[in-house]
């Protein structure tokens, strides 16, 4: 290691989504010098943004909660950010729903607002709405009760959830789907209360409901908003905090072992062979992708890595990038997005791909939620649409690099975006007639950017055994490693934003008076 006593950095981060940049930037606010690796050609993670033929899309950002001007989440990215974020509304309506054969439903915020778009749908089931947004409120609280433990010891987290005992069984050790069954037997108003499930990726089944009631609760209360140039600013505001403190951010930089000495991390090994220095290190890739990638053989703490592994993955995607040019309002293009089920149910992922249309679709026009965008003379804008799928569909392609997949790839790709194309026109004949441009991403793509295990676009499922977890904490069992992110906390932009700074906060507790409250 006397090559790595070299490098004098105080901290170094690996993985630059949010959770990474927001853990580099509050340890930066604290003085410290922190070096942050990002294996992907751009930083950011999945909060970047990219250009092709002069549209520009976001990779995994369509609309965020909890930044409105009165949210502690916005004023903490404040505080992390060289200069603020400007951020702009969606407006009161935020989504529609298109499920089966029924008219579009919108869906409005704040929470009176969304139960009248309910009772006006579903004038007979209004006891039942009326549980409904308890049933949100009262979720939310309790999963904010089990996730504020993430970075307390192990015995004052115990406590709590003991004290919180009745609300953690109720709300987050049951699924969703159990909540709504208990509330209603009306199959088309419960597949309203789970439409948007695809917002942390856990499908009604199978997620805990307190996630679920965190992420639609959230838009309720502080609404839905967009960065003003799309999900790049993030990383353009964020990293000049960290460089400005003396550290660096590199992208291009795989990292390919973590360094231990007696049973404590002392750095790293990139996978160029270079090694760096720093007793702590704080891994924002994913927990399973930590114990998976990062760790030597012989390191030890089997029982944590073995919960971490039998936890499941949430599930992947493919997303359609599409560039219009033309009036894309006129032909039926919104602000808010649309979630799209032409079956009527949506538990469902597109598991026979492309052999059959897509179950669900996401679709979003981030053009026209950014204040800053220019469409120019050519009247240029950009949507995207998105299907959640499996990743078996693309699993015998996986162990092939980009360019060596074959014919076979490339003919699936060119099916999967004809059907998902078809779909898109058969709800927006208007709007296809305006597309100039497609690309196709797929699971592979996620992998590829995140590392994630087959694909997964939200890392570990939202299940309630992963909300309850104990493997999950900020600090780990081996001295020095930390873990920051969505998966510490929740999925999404708030999430990992606060996996980040309690990380951060964890390797020097001085940040918890430093926070804005």
């Amino acid at each position: 290691m006397a090559e790595a006593a070299k490098t004098n950095w105080d901290a170094i981060v690996i993985g630059s989504g949010i959770g990474g940049m927001a853990a580099a930037a509050a340890l930066s606010k604290a003085g410290q010098k922190v070096l942050l690796l990002e294996q992907y050609q751009t930083l950011g993670g999945l909060s970047h943004s990219f250009s092709i033929e002069g549209f520009s899309w976001d990779a995994g950002i369509h609309y965020l909660n909890c930044v409105a001007p009165e949210d502690r989440e916005r004023r903490i990215l404040d505080w992390l950010s060289d200069k603020p974020i400007e951020f702009a509304s969606m407006g009161t309506i935020y989504d529609n729903l298109h499920i089966g054969d029924a008219a579009p439903l919108s869906l409005s915020r704040p929470y009176a607002a969304q139960a009248r778009d309910l009772k006006d749908r579903f004038p007979d089931e209004s006891e039942a709405i009326d549980a409904w947004i308890a049933a949100l409120k009262e979720g939310r609280e309790a999963v904010m009760k089990v996730t504020s433990t993430r970075a307390m010891p192990e015995f004052v987290g115990t406590a709590l959830k003991w004290w919180h005992s009745h609300a953690v069984e109720r709300w987050c050790k049951r699924t969703t789907q159990e909540v709504i069954d208990e509330i209603t037997d009306n199959p088309e108003l419960a597949a309203a209360f789970a439409a948007q499930w695809f917002d942390h990726g856990g499908r009604p089944s199978k997620a805990s409901f307190a996630i679920h009631a965190l992420i639609t609760g959230s838009y309720l209360e502080s609404g839905a908003w967009y960065p003003k140039g799309g999900g790049g600013a993030f990383a353009d505001h964020i990293l000049p905090t960290i460089t400005k403190a003396g550290g660096e951010a590199r992208a291009d930089t795989k990292v390919e072992t973590l360094l231990i000495e007696d049973d404590r991390v002392v750095g790293v090994r990139t996978a160029k062979g270079e090694v760096i220095g720093a007793n702590t290190v704080i891994s924002d890739i994913g927990a399973r992708e930590t114990v998976n990638t990062l760790l030597p053989a012989d390191c030890g703490h089997q029982d944590w890595i073995d919960e971490i592994r039998a936890l499941p993955h949430s599930v992947a995607h493919f997303s359609l990038f599409v560039g219009f040019e033309g009036d894309i309002q006129r032909a039926g293009a919104t602000r808010s997005n649309h979630w799209i089920y032409p079956g009527g149910k949506v538990d469902v992922v597109w598991t026979d791909a492309p052999g059959a249309p897509p179950p669900g679709l996401f679709v979003s026009f981030a053009s026209l939620k950014d204040p800053g965008h220019d469409p120019g003379p050519s009247q240029k804008y950009a949507g995207e649409i998105v299907a959640w799928v499996d990743w078996s569909v693309v699993e015998r392609w996986a162990d092939k690099e980009p360019g060596a997949r074959g014919k076979d790839y490339k003919a699936f790709k060119a099916r999967v975006e004809d059907v998902m194309f078809a779909q898109f026109e058969a709800y927006f004949p208007e709007l296809a007639k305006l597309v100039v441009f497609r690309n196709l991403s797929t699971p592979l793509t996620t992998h590829s950017i995140t590392g994630h295990h087959k694909g997964a676009f939200y890392g570990i499922d939202t299940t309630p055994e992963r909300l309850m977890s104990e493997a999950l904490q900020t600090r780990t069992p081996i001295p020095g490693l930390f873990l920051a992110g969505q998966d510490v906390l929740t999925p999404g932009i708030p999430g990992a934003l606060w996996g980040g700074v309690l990380a951060a906060a964890t390797v020097d507790p001085g940040l918890f008076r430093q926070l804005p409250g």
